[in-house]
C-alpha cells in the first residue's frame, strides 16, 4: 500500500525510502515566522452593538469558541534545520522529478540559495507567486498578501512538465482574444490568484497552516504523472495527499505533530486505501 500517512520526524523518515523513487515532491515547511501558529475557531452571536454586519442587516458579535495548541514556528538557525532534509529529498527524486519549496518572503531568498547548492542552480525553473486577498492589513507598509513556490527539477533535461494536465483560467478580457479562446482559458503564468481557505468555509479542517487543495491539485497534476508517487514531508493537514488522491496519484505523507496526524485521521477516515503508521 503506497498511500501512507506517517507520524515521525522526516529527517528519521526520510533515510527509509529508496533512492530515486519518489516523482514529486511538494513540502510547506515551518515558515520560521517567530510566533506560535495557532487557529482559532470563531461563532458569531446576534448583538445590535456586535462587531459586524450579517445576512438582512442584522448585527453580529464575534466569539472565540476555542483554540489549538498550536506550533512553534522559530528556529535558531532554520537553514541548518532544512539542509539535511532538503538534501535526503534530492536524493528520493527520480532523474524526471520535481521539487516544490512553499515558503514566503522573509526567508525565501536564503532558501533558494540554499536550494541552489543542493539542487544546482540550473535546474531551477520557477518562483510562483501565490497571491491572495484576505485578512488584516498594516498601515505601515505594503501589506504582505502572497507566498512563494520554488519549483526545482532534479534533472532539467528530462523533468515531467504535464501542460496538458494543467487546469486552464479565465482570460481578464475575453472580449479580446473571441468566444473560442475565451471559452477554452489560458495556461496560468507564474503568478496564482487564489484565496487561503476560507475560516468559515466547507474546506477548513481547522488546521493552523492549511493551503487550498486547488493549488496542490495544479501542482500534482501538472508534475506527477498518473499512478506516481507525491511525497510531502511536512504534512500539516494532508492537502497534498487529498489532491493526490483527486488527481489519481499515489501519496506519502510524513508529520511529526500529533495535531497534524489527528486532522488527516479525520480527512481520510473511512478511507481503506490508506495506512497511518
Amino acid at each position: 500500500m503506497t498511500n501512507r500517512v506517517i507520524h515521525g520526524d522526516c529527517l528519521d523518515v526520510l533515510p527509509g525510502i529508496a533512492d530515486s523513487s519518489i516523482d514529486l515532491i511538494y513540502i510547506d515547511p515551518p515558515f520560521n515566522t517567530g510566533r506560535i501558529q495557532r487557529r482559532d475557531r470563531l461563532r458569531t452571536v446576534r448583538d445590535a452593538e456586535g462587531d459586524r454586519t450579517g445576512f438582512a442587516g442584522q448585527r453580529y458579535r464575534t466569539e472565540r469558541a476555542s483554540r489549538d495548541d498550536g506550533f512553534a514556528d522559530a528556529f535558531d538557525d532554520y537553514l541548518a534545520f532544512l539542509e539535511p532534509r532538503l538534501r535526503e529529498a534530492h536524493r528520493v527524486l527520480k532523474p524526471t522529478g520535481s521539487f516544490y519549496f512553499h515558503i514566503d518572503y522573509r526567508e525565501v531568498h536564503y532558501c533558494k540559495v540554499l536550494l541552489d547548492g543542493i539542487f544546482g542552480r540550473d535546474s531551477f525553473l520557477n518562483e510562483i507567486i501565490w497571491a491572495y486577498d484576505y485578512g488584516a492589513r498594516t498601515k505601515k507598509r505594503w501589506p504582505a498578501k502572497h507566498d512563494n513556490i520554488l519549483f526545482y527539477a532534479k534533472n532539467r533535461a528530462q523533468y515531467l512538465f504535464d501542460v496538458s494536465e494543467v487546469d486552464r483560467i479565465a482570460y481578464m478580457a475575453p472580449g479580446l482574444v473571441g468566444p473560442e479562446k475565451a471559452a477554452r482559458g489560458k495556461l496560468p503564468t507564474d503568478t496564482w490568484w487564489n484565496t487561503i481557505v476560507s475560516p468559515t468555509g466547507k474546506e477548513k479542517l481547522g488546521y493552523p497552516t492549511q493551503k487550498p487543495i486547488r493549488i496542490l491539485r495544479r501542482i500534482v497534476c501538472a508534475s506527477c504523472p498518473k499512478g506516481g508517487i507525491v511525497l510531502d514531508f511536512f504534512a500539516g493537514s494532508g492537502t497534498t495527499g487529498a489532491a493526490a488522491l483527486e488527481c489519481g496519484r499515489q501519496f506519502i505523507l510524513v508529520d511529526s505533530s500529533e495535531a497534524a496526524i489527528a486532522t488527516m485521521r479525520r480527512r481520510f477516515n473511512g478511507r481503506l486505501d490508506i495506512s497511518f503508521e
